[in-house]
């Protein structure tokens, strides 16, 4: 087991240091587009969406193609609007000049619910600011990993590029190899199950891992409620609700409840009566997993497995909720075409009920609010455990970066010390580098005594 971690770890150092060595700006950059291109080329986008579709069990093949496609286009745009290599910055003010170094050797972790939307982007990020990479896929999708490396190998072939940059472990993955890569890289990059994090963690090497999702939103009095609907709706069923950014939780506020609940019916929903909530609580989970029968499959499977014979012509589940509690069936993530709904008497409510379900799972993630007061998104901003507050757009489109926002495109979401996490960022080009600081002496500015504390002074007599 040794021996295959060294001689991967071995090759990638060896190109990496070549590749550095001999490295430019447009070197990196067409490094990022090769790997691009290996998956957004039309027909191995829709052949590798179909692969992962089949090998996993997870999502939809449209959708796969789209994720895939849009994904990878928009972190492309991002890296190419960067400075990767070489001087970075100059402040004259500051005196200090920022290099951009790689940070040799990432080893990513990469889960089954994207098994080739998220290597492409680990891959991308490291190639595009000097490094190599080896890839851990999960044990569903290794097939489908397996054959998009095989792609970007020919890529970087075209460009003279060593594919010993991108390599990934051997089929199948085991816990044990992936722990050995892990304590023997440079920096870790790990998503997917929370376990998959913790053994980021405890490998010793600088880690970025992500915390759990479990997006809830609010829709507010002043929220249009037709809009509010439809994006809940792109979003909820984007890929089977297959990402993290997917709502898995709606607080209405009592005024428009009902109005809101006809939005989403008309926005393809399917309002369940309380028997067929009672059945959902106790058909999503089996001995406290999700149900296989219904996480990331189409809605008539998920109407299956819960004996729904009349909602098979609806995009998704709606699930009116009063119970928010750590053991509730319904209250964490759900991974499936279903949406629980929580009624508050007022928008102070609606808060406190989100913070709630965050807590219950997903602090730190991200919140969705739709509204027509923008101050309340302020409001959130200040008071609840999120590092996203996600205003008047579909939530799995937004948070992971679009094109309409200013968010980083990325497929990991760091969750800061709420989730667990020291990065509450998307993960993006930026963490996949040190930065060098050349410090040359400027003219002393030092401050008066007086200038400092003359106000302390003032309210301390």
């Amino acid at each position: 087991m040794t021996n295959i971690i060294d001689d991967l770890v071995n090759k990638a150092r060896k190109a990496q240091a070549d590749y550095e060595r001999n490295g430019s700006q447009a070197t990196y950059h067409m490094a990022a587009k090769a790997v691009c291109w290996a998956l957004m080329e039309e027909n191995r986008n829709k052949e590798l969406s179909m692969q992962a579709v089949q090998e996993t069990g997870l999502g939809n093949v449209a959708d796969k193609i789209t994720k895939n496609h849009r994904k990878t286009l928009g972190l492309l745009r991002d890296i190419l609007d960067a400075k990767t290599y070489g001087v970075i910055a100059e402040n004259q003010a500051t005196g200090i000049t920022q290099i951009a170094r790689a940070v040799g050797v990432v080893g990513a972790i990469v889960p089954s619910t994207n098994p080739v939307a998220t290597p492409t982007n680990n891959i991308a990020n490291a190639l595009a600011t000097g490094n190599a990479i080896i890839i851990s896929p999960s044990p569903k999708g290794g097939g489908v990993c397996q054959k998009l490396i095989g792609y970007i190998h020919q890529e970087l072939k075209k460009i003279n590029l060593n594919p010993d940059l991108v390599q990934m472990l051997p089929l199948p993955p085991s816990k044990e190899l992936t722990q050995s890569l892990l304590e023997t890289v440079d920096v870790v990059v790990a998503t997917g199950s929370q376990n998959n994090i913790k053994r980021a963690y405890q490998s010793g090497t600088p880690a970025f891992g992500v915390g759990s999702g479990n997006v809830c939103t609010i829709i507010d009095e002043t929220a249009d409620l037709t809009a509010a609907a439809q994006k809940i709706a792109a979003s909820k069923t984007f890929d089977n609700a297959t990402s993290c950014s997917s709502e898995n939780g709606v607080i209405l506020v009592a005024e428009i409840y009902d109005a809101a609940l006809q939005a989403l019916q008309q926005a393809g929903g399917y309002i369940c009566n309380p028997d067929e909530v009672k059945i959902l609580q106790n058909t999503l989970r089996q001995d406290g997993q999700l149900n296989r029968f219904m996480m990331a499959q189409d809605i008539d499977k998920v109407c299956d497995a819960c004996g729904f014979t009349n909602a098979k012509q609806a995009k998704f589940l709606v699930a009116p909720e009063d119970i928010l509690e750590t053991d509730a069936p319904m209250a964490k993530e759900k991974m499936a075409l279903v949406l629980s709904i929580y009624k508050a008497k007022d928008f102070d409510e609606a808060t406190d009920i989100a913070k709630r379900h965050l807590y219950i799972q997903g602090a730190g993630h991200s919140l969705g609010l739709h509204t027509n007061k923008p101050e309340r998104a302020i409001e959130l901003g200040k008071t609840m455990p999120t590092c996203r507050v996600i205003v008047n757009q579909a939530h799995c489109f937004a948070t992971g970066g679009s094109f309409n926002n200013g968010m980083k495109f990325s497929l990991s979401m760091g969750c800061g010390s709420w989730g667990g996490n020291v990065l509450d960022d998307n993960l993006h080009y930026r963490h996949f580098m040190n930065i060098t600081k050349i410090v040359h002496p400027i003219d002393e500015k030092i401050p008066e005594l007086q200038d400092i504390f003359a106000d302390y002074w003032q309210a301390t007599q």
